[in-house]
């Protein structure tokens, strides 16, 4: 077996995954420990697997992940992007397949930062008449 991996860099909200994947028996480690250890809920799960899935390449590949920031899901969907994308360099006629199911378009949105004045980002403090 060799040890090349193929890297993919992967972000959501303020989570980032680097995602390394070489042809194996289909061992999906995250941060060290198995993926259904990481992420203990069935959607985030999924989520993490979808690129695999989308391209039907579920056993093929070993994947190791280290994931910074963020909560489980924003996790979650990081590992997919990455996943993607590292897919897509070791088989580019993936393109069409995983660019149609989303799984490489980043997901732009943020938490809004808190603003003076506000006690979070748009909420006012409570108004008092008297």
């Amino acid at each position: 077996m060799s040890t090349n991996y193929v890297w993919g860099v992967g972000r959501r909200k303020s989570s980032t995954a680097r995602v390394r994947i070489r042809p194996g028996a289909g061992t999906f480690l995250v941060n060290g420990k198995e993926m259904n250890v990481f992420f203990p809920t069935p959607e985030c799960q999924l989520s993490a697997t979808a690129p695999l899935r989308a391209a039907e390449r579920v056993n093929k590949f070993d994947v190791i992940c280290n994931v910074d920031g963020g909560g489980i899901t924003g996790q979650s969907g990081a590992v997919a992007m990455g996943l993607a994308r590292a897919l897509i360099t070791v088989e580019p006629t993936l393109g069409p397949v995983l660019r149609s199911g989303g799984h490489l378009t980043r997901d732009a949105r943020m938490k809004e930062r808190k603003k003076y004045g506000k006690a979070g980002a748009r909420r006012a403090f409570q108004f008092s008449k008297r």
